[in-house]
């Protein structure tokens, strides 16, 4: 049953691109309600994308595992015996029983404890009980391995999806989804923090990613943090010293920039002293990021201090210290999976230090993720009202009042106050996404990051 109790009616193309429209920034509220949307949203947008899986340092050795989700499909990722990586459905082929229980873990093969089919690393069916006294050996164990969906790596960060014809990782990923992977790796050499914290939120998955460009909240929802002393807002927000990056198929970077002259200072800068202006600048302040930023970030990349979204669902954020899955649970559910990142081989004081400030910031026990769960299962909770459903939302900060460029190396910005175009461009691309039968459609029919006004 919908959570809302909506019609389970189809929706066609012309419904789908009405959703939103970015001539006026009005956004229908049954995009976080409606369920035969979200059951097109499994479809066309996680099944057919590039999602996240895990880390390297996750799977290091043969063997080992980690559970992840394409959508609400559970996949197994694990490291097979000559070193590549596999993207397996967690179900197996005889009746469907998981074969995986733990989150995390190593194997020697998968085997299902419904009936004892067994399956190789790579998802091979190897082994099937009563094989020639029950099947009377009438059964072709080459057709009935594990499915697998498309796995490739970035930087040491595992994507799988589950279309045959789709991009390649790297070109789906362009100038802002590298940017936003390259932000974590800025320092250096990473590794994930064991233990991915989860918590449930009673929110549409949506509404907790456009959150992420929403610099103007700051200070209304986290004025309790400012107040405690917990959160310097003035020294963060920098609403006048924005900057917006805009990727292919929705992907962006929103919110404070270093200002151009800033950044050609910071080029001056060696190394050593770029570390000796971290460590007297106040506490909380962003690390001046290496030399060696600017070949992953890129030239504007860099001067991002802002939040990426890898599309639809990756969240990058606090400089590369952590990341957030937005799992869709249902209309009205997401699941919310927290990663967080120390520099390879970190001395016991700072791993201890970045992950507390990792755990009281964001996360469960995290100061402002209290806040904003609150404000996102109340806006979610009115698009299921028979009335408030049909009074839309306004995304309209800034529209029309900015102009986006191109830099040097083809990455598209807006440089500016605070706005809402990264929301206004995430809803765009949902309702593209949504729109388009396969990726030669999507292709064809998606908005290419602009120039010019916005």
């Amino acid at each position: 049953m919908a959570d809302g109790g909506q019609d389970l009616r189809a929706w066609d193309r012309a419904q789908l691109l009405a959703l939103f429209d970015p001539a006026t920034g009005a956004l229908d509220r049954r995009v976080l309600s409606d369920e035969a949307l979200y059951q097109l949203e499994l479809e066309r947008i996680f099944a057919r994308g590039w999602n996240f899986m895990c880390h390297d340092s996750q799977i290091p050795e043969p063997g080992d595992y980690f559970i992840s989700y394409i959508g609400e499909d559970q996949v197994i990722v694990v490291r097979d015996e000559e070193g590549g990586v596999n993207v397996l459905l967690n179900t197996c082929r005889h009746r469907g029983n998981a074969l995986c229980r733990a989150e995390q873990g190593r194997a020697k093969s998968f085997v299902c404890s419904y009936h004892g089919w067994n399956y190789a690393l790579d998802g091979r069916l190897i082994g099937v009980p009563g094989l020639k006294t029950f099947y009377h050996n009438d059964i072709d164990r080459s057709r009935l391995g594990l499915a697998r969906a498309r796995a490739e790596n970035y930087l040491g960060f595992w994507f799988a999806t589950l279309a045959t014809d789709a991009p390649a990782l790297r070109d789906y990923l362009g100038d802002v989804g590298r940017t936003g992977l390259g932000m974590i790796c800025a320092n250096g050499e990473v590794e994930v923090v064991d233990g991915v914290q989860k918590n449930v939120i009673s929110c549409n998955w949506k509404i907790a990613v456009d959150n992420l460009f929403d610099w103007y909240h700051v200070p209304y929802s986290h004025a309790s943090a400012n107040t405690a002393g917990f959160l310097d807002i003035a020294a963060i927000q920098h609403p006048q010293s924005q900057m917006v990056m805009l990727g292919e198929y929705g992907h962006a970077i929103g919110g404070p920039g270093i200002p151009r002259e800033r950044q050609d200072q910071i080029d001056a800068m060696s190394d050593e002293e770029r570390a000796a202006a971290s460590r007297a600048a106040p506490p909380n302040s962003p690390r001046i990021r290496p030399r060696a930023a600017r070949d992953l970030m890129g030239p504007v990349g860099v001067r991002s201090e802002g939040h990426p979204n890898i599309f639809p669902n990756l969240w990058i954020t606090l400089g590369g210290l952590q990341m957030c899955l937005r799992l869709p649970r249902g209309p009205s559910k997401t699941e919310l999976w927290w990663f967080t990142f120390v520099p390879k081989g970190a001395p016991p004081a700072l791993r201890r230090a970045m992950i507390a400030q990792a755990n009281h910031v964001f996360g469960p026990a995290g100061i402002l993720e209290q806040d904003d769960g609150e404000n996102w299962s109340q806006s979610t909770r009115s698009a299921r009202g028979f009335s408030s459903r049909g009074l839309g939302q306004y995304i309209g900060m800034g529209l029309g009042h900015d102009q986006a460029v191109a830099g040097e190396d083809g990455e598209h910005y807006i440089e500016s106050a605070v706005g809402e175009h990264g929301q206004r461009w995430l809803y765009r691309a949902w309702t593209e996404w949504m729109a388009a039968r396969d990726w030669t459609e999507l292709k064809a029919n998606h908005t290419p990051p602009p120039t010019g006004p916005v």
